[in-house]
């Protein structure tokens, strides 16, 4: 892996995916699981993701959105937006990533850019929020079955009086009868069907249902 800024986002610099990282490996059933194979994880934590990127760059456009709060990074991965925040100006950041190798990578990144991330290795999706005032969720409707996981999360996270943004490049699995608009960037997916090539994505107010 290797440290660089990201595209879009020069502020922040990652441990990266390049060709000769080897990541294929891990996509290898786990040899040293005692008889029972694990499920092999993709390193989505080694990519900048266009969610990410550009809740990412949202935030260190608009400090203000974080300064002084307790933001958590739902489905952190490499922890871009986490770090965002941080450097933004959060005085706590939880970044929530389950993917044993993404927690190695959460650290270290964190390490990387001088701030402090608490990292929490568990699925949140099923239980109450943590005690904190904004969720900054990048890419997490990615597929159905995920999306309709993390929507009631999400639901708690609003009844509790806690903020939610969404950053997403228009995927199929965008619940958009909920979202409300806040701003678009050109970003890269880098991790994405699109390559390197810049691509619209767009920061998102999740918003309850209307008349509910």
């Amino acid at each position: 892996m290797r440290l660089a800024p990201v595209p879009s986002v020069p502020e922040v610099r990652l441990y990266q995916s390049h060709p000769g990282s080897g990541l294929r490996r891990l996509l290898e059933p786990d040899d040293d699981s005692g008889g029972v194979a694990a499920e092999p994880q993709p390193p989505y934590w080694a990519y900048a993701w266009a969610g990410g990127a550009v809740l990412a760059r949202y935030v260190l456009d608009r400090p203000s959105i974080v300064a002084g709060k307790r933001v958590l990074d739902l489905g952190a991965g490499s922890g871009l937006v986490g770090i965002a925040a941080a450097k933004a100006g959060a005085c706590a950041v939880i970044a929530a990533e389950i993917d044993r190798n993404g927690v190695v990578a959460l650290r270290l990144n964190a390490q990387a850019n001088g701030v402090a991330i608490e990292i929490r290795d568990e699925d949140l999706a099923d239980g109450p929020p943590p005690a904190v005032d904004l969720v900054l969720a990048g890419d997490v409707f990615y597929a159905q079955d995920v999306g309709q996981r993390i929507m009631p999360f999400l639901d708690r996270c609003l009844a509790a009086g806690i903020d939610v943004l969404i950053g997403d490049p228009g995927r199929a699995w965008l619940p958009r009868p909920r979202l409300c608009l806040l701003g678009e960037y050109h970003v890269p997916d880098v991790g994405g069907n699109g390559g390197s090539e810049p691509r619209s994505s767009a920061v998102f107010a999740f918003v309850p249902i209307k008349g509910g």
